[in-house]
């Protein structure tokens, strides 16, 4: 919740008029930093769930791993 709320912000940042470049570049890098550890925790946690939690969510252990084995800078 907390990462989404930061790309949040980050993007209320980038809609601000008149951004410095340099400032509207960091903002962007830290925008994708954060995209790309909020994927590799999801899918970190993914490839540590029992079958019957992935069960739940409608999840094949076979799906997951091929998930979770995708790299992060992947969507």
């Amino acid at each position: 919740m907390t990462r989404t709320l930061q790309n949040q912000s980050l993007s209320q940042l980038m809609a601000a008029p008149r951004l410095p470049l340099v400032a509207a570049l960091a903002i962007g890098f830290a925008r994708v930093v954060t995209t790309w550890d909020t994927r590799h925790r999801t899918r970190n946690s993914l490839k540590h769930l029992d079958k019957h939690l992935l069960e739940d969510i409608g999840v094949t252990p076979a799906q997951a791993y091929k998930e979770a084995a995708r790299p992060f800078w992947l969507g």
